[in-house]
């Protein structure tokens, strides 16, 4: 059994900005919990609560949205009815998995295999998916071969995105396009599903070149692997190391449990929904700017900043106005994601002089002066895009590619439950 990450309420804060809403005195925080203040001191040494020096450094204040999810986890520990539906907020497990677990020093686990180490090896995405997928590791990358489909309408969904749309969006205009033209999507059996899989994920990383136009879908269509096929249709450059980067990418984000969107298509496959609205379910939950999105609020800001010596000023501006700078810190993950260092190295790597690269890592550095916690995974990824050149919106776009084998996997799973996800709700 797992937590459940829904990484709104992480993205909701900057870490420590000073805002009365966000912090409380120690008194107020034993009183939240229930504890005394000695109970308190040993949660915030455990990382269990976040806290900072007060104003005058003689005491220290305390997190609140840390101390709410405590409060939800022991409660619901206990058995309460009332507050278990709190549980949903990075509380207790809901569901029973055997696809991913999580750690605070490793990350994710698939099927018990570190993510980390998966992308450290150089182990194909594809690979990891079928993993995901079976339990089973592939020894050489699968080939992922597509239907023959002369009639395939690349063209005509082209002529349906508008000038500048950002390549999710087109995710999200191709899944019920490609659902339409497959008859025997209902009620299919896992066996029959699996190769459906392979190439709904080919398709939909071709097709996120339609802002750019069919030609380029279609060049994408026709690479031989998921790597390939993403850095043509996005515009990449094309190296064997920024397929490598690509691909640790992939894999660093191909699960993370029960994340808002795949709890999303759980839910969705719960009801003996097709697997293209399963991952419609996902695509839509990844896109707001708590998940997934977070990704594009982060190159709002290094636009923002533009130069790297303008990024503490930056920093600072917002502090005062409480809003977020980045996407910094993780309930799970109270000394750092361990997803993201690799993908700031690749990117220190791939451009290290580039400006827009350059100003991100200023803005990290200054963050961290501040006081504020370690960059989460979308911050990674979108150092990432930048180094490799590739177009606004992509390192959303990438993070739903990655997390589309996940998905994939949990609705599978959901599917040997016939249990119908069915919360209760409460009167408040």
């Amino acid at each position: 059994m797992s937590n459940v990450d829904q990484r709104g309420l992480i993205n909701q804060s900057t870490g420590f900005d000073n805002q009365p809403s966000n912090l409380v005195s120690g008194p107020e925080a034993a009183a939240l919990l229930g504890v005394k203040r000695e109970t308190l001191y040993a949660y915030a040494s455990r990382g269990l609560v976040r806290s900072v020096p007060s104003e005058g450094g003689r005491s220290r204040l305390y997190m609140r949205e840390d101390l709410e999810r405590l409060k939800a986890r022991s409660d619901a520990r206990r058995g309460h009815g009332p507050v278990a539906a709190s549980a949903l907020r990075w509380g207790e497990p809901v569901l029973t998995s055997t696809i991913t677990t999580i750690s605070a020093e490793e990350g994710p686990r698939y099927r018990g295999q570190a993510a980390t180490a998966l992308a450290a090896a150089g182990v194909p995405f594809e690979s990891v998916a079928e993993l995901l997928w079976t339990g089973a590791l592939p020894e050489e990358r699968p080939t992922w071969t597509l239907p023959q489909d002369p009639a395939f309408p690349v063209a005509r969904l082209a002529d349906l995105v508008p000038e500048g749309a950002p390549p999710l969006a087109t995710l999200a205009l191709a899944v019920p396009a490609l659902a339409a033209r497959d008859p025997l999507r209902f009620a299919a059996t896992e066996e029959a599903e699996l190769p459906r899989a392979r190439a709904l994920i080919r398709r939909l990383a071709a097709l996120s070149a339609l802002p750019a136009g069919a030609r380029r879908a279609k060049a994408a269509l026709a690479e031989p692997t998921m790597t390939r096929a993403l850095l043509v249709a996005l515009g990449g450059r094309r190296s064997e190391r920024a397929e490598a980067a690509l691909e640790q990418a992939l894999v660093l984000l191909a699960d993370h449990e029960l994340a808002t969107s795949t709890f999303a298509v759980r839910v969705t496959a719960s009801t003996g929904a097709d697997l293209y609205a399963c991952v419609s379910a996902g695509l839509a939950a990844v896109s707001g700017p708590k998940h997934g999105g977070a990704c594009d609020r982060i190159e709002a800001v290094v636009a923002e900043v533009g130069r790297p010596e303008k990024a503490r000023a930056v920093v600072a501006a917002r502090a005062r106005r409480g809003d977020r700078v980045l996407e910094l810190g993780h309930p799970f993950y109270p000394d750092g994601d361990p997803r993201t260092p690799p993908l700031l190295a690749a990117a220190r790597v791939e451009a290290p002089r580039k400006t827009s690269v350059a100003a991100l890592f200023a803005l990290l550095d200054a963050t961290k002066e501040a006081g504020h916690p370690p960059p989460s995974v979308d911050v990674g990824l979108v150092a990432l895009c930048l180094a490799l050149g590739l177009p606004p919106g992509a390192a959303t776009t990438l993070f739903a590619i990655g997390r589309l084998a996940g998905w994939i996997a949990h609705a599978l799973e959901q599917r040997k439950d016939p249990t119908l996800l069915r919360p209760r709700s409460i009167a408040s």
